[in-house]
């Protein structure tokens, strides 16, 4: 009896472990990366672009900001033909500020490097001036537009 126990816990010990060996471990992390790859090539783009439109959305608020310090120095906003150069250099042209301090470094660009568009008076608000990006198709008039004087909701 003791001989065939013996039999029994040695045949019991060379079974081999179950575990994964490295190739099944390679082939699976294999099929992890790709299923990202393939997630980030299909949500990738629609963050981006709705990052582009949410710093949009802060630089027309900044630039709100740098326009009423302007009016606030100046006695009014820059016309529309000083536009933002009223605020990256002192407008030589009517109206001339009086006291002027610089608001930018340079003329800004939207997201899709295409200059912002400065009116005063505004189309929707004529006691405001507005700021439009051209939006993704960089053409002005088109329904990608943004501007400041966009409703918010």
């Amino acid at each position: 009896m003791t001989h065939h126990t013996q039999s029994a816990n040695r045949s019991f010990r060379l079974q081999p472990l179950a575990a994964f060996t490295l190739l099944e471990m390679v082939i699976v992390l294999g099929i992890i990366a790709l299923l990202l790859g393939g997630a980030v090539a299909v949500v990738g783009p629609k963050i981006l672009n709705s990052a582009k439109y949410t710093r949009v959305d802060g630089d027309l608020s900044a630039f709100e900001s740098s326009m009423m310090t302007y009016k606030i120095l100046a006695g009014t906003y820059p016309t529309t033909q000083q536009g933002f150069e009223a605020l990256v250099n002192k407008p030589t042209s009517p109206p001339v500020p009086r006291r002027w301090e610089q608001q930018l470094q340079a003329v800004p660009v939207d997201p899709w490097n295409n200059e912002y568009i400065y009116r005063y008076p505004g189309t929707r608000d004529p006691n405001r001036p507005e700021i439009i990006s051209l939006g993704p198709d960089g053409e002005q008039g088109t329904s990608d537009d943004i501007s400041n004087q966009d409703a918010k909701g």
